[in-house]
């Protein structure tokens, strides 16, 4: 079932084209990874999709209701945490609820049944300083969704992790993006990323920005440890890199 429908968006800014005719659908409970160059258009998407910036042609559909330039429809979360850090963890995830006119007290209430579901039990009193990278991740995300509990806009939200926290927090977000039933459109410029957490990859390229291929990524989740060193990992990955690479081969040709 289509949760969120991008129809057909079209967007420039000072007579050039950023992205043209885009269409993608994001269904409930599934992750859609969005892969390009830097300057593709990826951010741009988001922008028009969360409402920040109003689209010249096309429209976007939350559960079949148009919310073009709309903001506040979905979530989006930058890659930037953005705690603030003159509040407690409880009070920067309770912010959307605060925004929303909901009052101090019930708002804490409402959030604390999320810490543990979050991994984020004993966190409530500290400030973003005492956490660690991973766990303002998981304090940031925990607010996002409480922004929208349907859709999730992700614009690189784990590249400033290490490795192993990277790897241990991807695990996290898809247990829990299965538990709440999240649907999530993921900006990444990381293919194994993409890979590793996607039902689908689409690949947006080219001056102005389009979707020229999308891959399902079949493997079921949850995914094996070794999945990143089998050979359908690597057949993903290799026609992913070929299609860049035609693809920007084909820009620089035209430029």
């Amino acid at each position: 079932m289509s949760v969120l429908r991008v129809d057909r968006i079209t967007k420039s800014f000072d007579q050039e084209t950023v992205i043209e005719d885009i269409s993608l659908e994001l269904n409930k409970g599934e992750l859609v990874s969005l892969l390009g160059v830097s300057g593709g258009g990826k951010t741009t998407l988001f922008h028009v999709i969360a409402g920040l910036s109003r689209p010249d042609q096309g429209r976007i559909l939350l559960n079949n209701v148009d919310i073009t330039g709309r903001p506040g429809q979905v979530s989006y979360m930058l890659q930037k945490d953005l705690l603030l850090p003159y509040r407690t963890i409880e009070d920067n995830v309770a912010l959307p609820l605060l925004i929303q006119g909901m009052k101090k007290k019930d708002a804490r209430k409402r959030v604390s049944g999320y810490f543990s579901q979050f991994g984020l039990e004993g966190t409530q009193k500290k400030y973003p300083a005492q956490l660690s990278g991973g766990m303002k991740q998981r304090a940031a995300l925990l607010r996002t969704y409480l922004f929208s509990e349907q859709v999730a806009l992700l614009d690189e939200p784990f590249s400033a992790l290490d490795m192993l926290t990277k790897s241990a927090i991807h695990d996290w977000y898809l247990q829990v993006m299965e538990q709440i039933q999240l649907s999530t459109l993921f900006v990444t410029h990381d293919i194994d990323e993409a890979i590793l957490l996607s039902d689908r990859v689409c690949l947006l390229t080219g001056k102005p920005g389009h979707i020229t291929r999308e891959i399902r990524i079949e493997e079921p989740r949850p995914r094996g440890k070794d999945f990143p060193l089998s050979r359908r990992f690597l057949e993903y990955k290799q026609q992913i890199l070929s299609h860049l690479e035609s693809q920007c081969s084909e820009t620089i040709s035209v430029s």
